[in-house]
């Protein structure tokens, strides 16, 4: 390994604790870059849980099947995976901003095509855009993580980071309850038609960014360059265990959560169309739980290496309460308050990890690392939902969720040994 290969993977303390970061509100005003890379990303988002309720809704109502629903979660995790590996060769090899525009313009074509599903023999056309909108979205995430540090300073990098992850959160929230309450009243052909209107919108706003200089690595072929960011995660064990964060969570935390979810809401607790409202509501509970989450904790860790990797370690524990308190289904309320607080832990652990990596992952290789982390995630996404989906048809909800609250203990238990293991070997 040659010096500047080593010294770009073993970041020094000043690397990792980066010192006072700026402000929310101070990096929107300063910044025009991640401006309207943000603005793109809140139209977006609002138009994606517009999407999520309205298929739920739509399948549910058609067909009755805690398994078409697992079918779809699970679409909706795998068809990413496919690409996410290729789609981080080329977030490092083309230039990222062009990737984020042509990915949103592709989806807003997309998704249109859902308009043409009426009843329960389109259900295959259902499922095929689905695969294709977020085949494309696959090359999406990698290309937009990738692309935060070309436009942010090392001060400005981690309350983007953050902010980024709480616009999620609002927008969860914000877009899972107006979702849910157009879906209700208006039915799903409306939904569909502004989740459409919002990537065309995104892909406007995309456009206004000005990279500073070159964000990718040319002149790799895109095999060798597959093949360099996998060994390079295997020989550096601790970004490659970090990148396993939201795999864990998509396994345990979220993307089954969503299964059971959709099946209380259309089932248990039901308001409005199909329990649209219900659901809708779900969401938007989660949506403020995963915003307000990392931003308290991060009062308390900034951007500093040890406060990060503790604070994901209790994320896990408080997801773990969060699942306990929703399992016996006492009533609607609970099952929010449960929700809040199971997203408050989800959205520390997801805020925290991504933060971690970004501290430490080399620019000409960081697309392909997050590209890897984001083929996790949807893997294990994919394997939650279809396994959830087949348990529902078996096994009632409280039993299913006081299983989950119990697994989401192994991978706390796990990265504390690690951390501790780093702390004693002196290796970070």
């Amino acid at each position: 390994m040659s010096k500047q290969e080593r010294s770009a993977t073993q970041p020094t303390d000043t690397q990792r604790d980066i010192g006072k970061p700026v402000g929310y509100f101070e990096l929107i005003l300063q910044n025009a870059n991640f401006r309207w890379l943000w603005g793109g990303q809140v139209v977006s988002l609002l138009g994606d849980w517009f999407n999520l309720i309205a298929s739920a809704i739509l399948i549910a109502e058609l067909t009755d099947s805690g398994l078409a629903l697992g079918i779809l979660f699970t679409i909706r995790m795998l068809a990413p995976f496919a690409v996410a590996p290729i789609a981080g060769i080329f977030a490092d090899r083309y230039n990222r901003k062009h990737l984020l525009i042509i990915t949103d313009l592709v989806r807003a074509v997309v998704v249109l095509g859902f308009l043409f599903v009426r009843d329960a023999n389109d259900i295959w056309l259902l499922y095929a855009l689905t695969t294709l909108l977020f085949g494309v979205s696959g090359f999406f995430s990698p290309a937009r993580s990738a692309i935060l540090p070309d436009l942010t300073s090392p001060q400005e990098l981690g309350t983007a980071n953050t902010l980024g992850a709480a616009t999620w959160s609002v927008m969860l929230a914000v877009g899972a309850a107006i979702g849910g309450l157009t879906t209700g009243l208006f039915g799903s052909q409306t939904a569909f038609i502004i989740d459409g209107c919002t990537f065309a919108v995104s892909a406007g706003l995309l456009l206004k960014i000005r990279l500073p200089g070159a964000s990718s690595t040319a002149g790799e072929t895109p095999g060798r360059a597959k093949l360099t960011a996998l060994r390079y995660m295997f020989q550096r064990p601790d970004i490659l265990i970090i990148a396993t964060h939201k795999a864990a969570i998509s396994l345990l935390m979220s993307t089954g959560v969503q299964v059971v979810l959709v099946e209380i809401s259309n089932s248990y607790f039901v308001i409005g169309v199909g329990g649209a409202l219900s659901l809708g509501m779900i969401y938007c509970v989660n949506g403020i739980g995963s915003g307000i989450g990392p931003i308290l904790a991060r009062r308390w860790t900034g951007d500093r290496d040890k406060p990060l990797r503790v604070s994901i370690t209790l994320g896990y524990l408080i997801a773990v309460i969060g699942i306990a308190i929703m399992a016996p289904l006492s009533n609607f309320e609970t099952v929010l308050f449960g929700g809040l607080v199971r997203s408050i832990g989800g959205g520390i652990v997801w805020v925290f990890s991504t933060q971690l990596l970004l501290q430490r992952a080399p620019n000409q290789i960081r697309g392909r690392i997050f590209g890897t982390e984001f083929a996790l995630f949807t893997l294990m996404g994919g394997a939650s939902s279809m396994i959830i989906g087949m348990l529902l048809d078996r096994f009632q909800i409280p039993m299913i969720l006081w299983g989950i609250a119990a697994l989401n203990l192994i991978p706390a238990l796990l990265w504390w040994l690690w951390c501790r293991h780093q702390n004693r070997t002196g290796q970070k």
